[in-house]
């Protein structure tokens, strides 16, 4: 989440009174994140999220996520809803971008997850991959390996103003796994950004995922690969074994890995943590001018890289098999 366009207020109470949600009190962006521009809203109902969809996200793809939430919410699973205007319909138009208001849920996400919040994450992260099974539409993931090329390409020889020597790392990655990719895993609908503060918490109870707007149709072993790079590593870049363990255990007591996905997830991991390197590349050299954003370090994903490179066998992961 983020905020990239600022809304004026009476466009904002024109937008709010489309839908039955009462009347607009308060609002506030959220600094949080980097793709959309979002905001808190309280009105005399209730909490919810505003979104607004920037550039980064196709238009035409909205029905995908907006679908894709209800679909889950209606399996089971704590995610946001997304509201219908009094005309039924559940994206408008705001300060000249598509937007929508969703459902606002309880909880906080965590900034250190501990060995029961990975537990927790690793079984939500199955019942969603579950949930999702009979959902009826796909969407092609982006930002696999034929995005990667592309957007190591944008970034170029500046990405050696952050890290001398890294745009041949980047450039050098992307080659092998153009090589030697995994295919023929199992797959269906992902959340495929599923970072701690895209995850709620009441205590050590999981209350609810958000932020759905990268989720798509690809490998679920992909998807469980990013929550470990993202939940597993401590602030120095070492892998953290034991939140491994509980993570991968977690998810394999509702959906056990096949062979050829624990064989795979090596690779995954390797990739997933490239995906991040160069997606956080380009936004690091890109930040629009006033925007209230914190971009992330592009960095930290490329010392994980680098630990992944060294890694042999999903055990070293915590997979016990």
């Amino acid at each position: 989440m983020a905020v990239y366009t600022e809304v004026p207020n009476d466009e904002l109470a024109a937008f709010v009174a489309r839908f039955s949600i009462g009347d607009l009190l308060s609002f506030k962006g959220i600094a949080e994140g980097v793709s959309n521009s979002n905001f808190l809203l309280h009105t005399t109902k209730a909490f919810y999220i505003l979104t607004l969809y920037e550039e980064r996200v196709d238009e035409q793809e909205l029905p995908f996520f907006i679908g894709l939430m209800d679909h889950l919410a209606g399996r089971g699973l704590i995610c946001p809803v997304p509201l219908r205007m009094k005309d039924g319909s559940a994206v408008g138009r705001l300060a000249g971008r598509p937007a929508a208001i969703v459902s606002f849920l309880d909880g906080i996400s965590v900034r250190r997850p501990n060995v029961a919040h990975c537990a927790e994450l690793g079984r939500e992260l199955a019942r969603l991959h579950e949930a999702g099974s009979d959902f009826g539409m796909e969407r092609v993931n982006s930002l696999s390996v034929p995005g990667w090329r592309p957007l190591a390409e944008q970034a170029g020889a500046a990405a050696d103003t952050i890290s001398p020597g890294l745009q041949n790392r980047v450039m050098a990655e992307i080659a092998f796994h153009e090589r030697s990719w995994p295919e023929g895993l199992p797959r269906g609908v992902i959340h495929a950004d599923l970072f701690p503060n895209n995850v709620f918490f009441i205590g050590d109870r999981l209350s609810g995922l958000i932020d759905f707007y990268f989720a798509c149709t690809d490998a679920f072993a992909y998807d469980l690969a990013i929550c470990l790079n993202s939940w597993c590593f401590e602030a120095d870049a070492s892998f953290n074994l034991t939140k491994g363990q509980a993570l991968l255990a977690g998810y394999e007591s509702v959906r056990p890995l096949t062979p050829a996905e624990a064989q795979a997830l090596p690779q995954l991991c390797r990739g997933s943590a490239l995906r991040f390197l160069v997606t956080r590349l380009v936004d690091w050299l890109n930040v629009p001018p006033g925007a209230l954003v914190k971009p992330l370090d592009p960095l930290e994903y490329d010392r994980k890289l680098a630990f992944h490179q060294r890694v042999g066998d999903a055990r070293e992961y915590g997979l016990k098999r």
